[in-house]
């Protein structure tokens, strides 16, 4: 898996022991994931053990050794998001998507994720779309939300 995009994000951090959360991110961000194979790079390149690597990959939520969907579903599940419908919001998301949390789309356009607060519980209940935060919602708008993000794809 030696790809062209990979070898320019680890170049960038060559020899420096100190950059592997910032090379991963990068690889995140390029990957949507962290393939086993850059893992494995990253340690040679940065020149640390392998098992500083995984520990940095598996400690940080924000990092998956799986596969994810193009976009990302955070659905809050805080106080105020719970008590104002954030668990009939995530069941609509579920049937919507037909993925439960922690999964993503057959189609591999959407991963759904629990989070448990976003910060805007002034608009609860809240989910957030990749950087998008989208507040005040309802079951109904769903639908349309979920087809605005397939469709950018276009």
């Amino acid at each position: 898996m030696e790809s062209e995009p990979a070898v320019e994000i680890l170049e960038r951090y060559a020899g420096d022991q100190s950059a592997v959360i910032r090379a991963l991110q990068d690889i995140q961000e390029q990957y949507n994931y962290l393939p086993k194979e850059m893992l494995e790079m990253t340690a040679q390149r940065l020149d640390v053990p392998l098992t500083q690597v995984l520990r940095a990959a598996t400690f940080y939520k924000q990092f998956s050794l799986e596969p994810r969907g193009k976009h990302c579903i955070n659905v809050c599940m805080g106080t105020a998001c719970h008590v104002r419908g954030g668990q009939l919001i995530l069941e609509r998301l579920q049937r919507e998507l037909d993925v439960e949390p922690g999964g993503t789309t057959k189609d591999m356009q959407f991963s759904l994720e629990i989070v448990r607060c976003i910060g805007c519980c002034s608009i609860a209940p809240v989910i957030r779309i990749d950087d998008d935060t989208h507040g005040r919602l309802r079951q109904n708008r769903l639908p349309r939300l979920l087809r605005r993000y397939a469709e950018e794809e276009r």
